[in-house]
């Protein structure tokens, strides 16, 4: 029975050790201020590219898919 009795101690000095490392750490963590990127400004070129590649992806797609149907 004394046995069973440290390996619970153990067990629970364990899980009491690990619960006081986490907040230490969401402690640490929530005192730094979080950095955002800054809002790039795109060009009228960048955007009309990556629309260009959506459309002809949907294409595909539609394409791929219309043989399955």
């Amino acid at each position: 029975m004394e046995k069973r009795q440290k390996k619970m101690a153990a067990a629970l000095a364990a899980v009491n050790a690990y619960l006081q490392q986490e907040e230490a750490l969401a402690a640490t963590q929530s005192s730094v201020p979080v950095l955002r990127p800054a809002q790039s400004v795109e060009s009228g070129w960048a955007m009309s590219g990556r629309m260009d590649m959506m459309t002809m992806r949907r294409l595909i797609q539609m394409r791929a898919f219309g043989r399955i149907g």
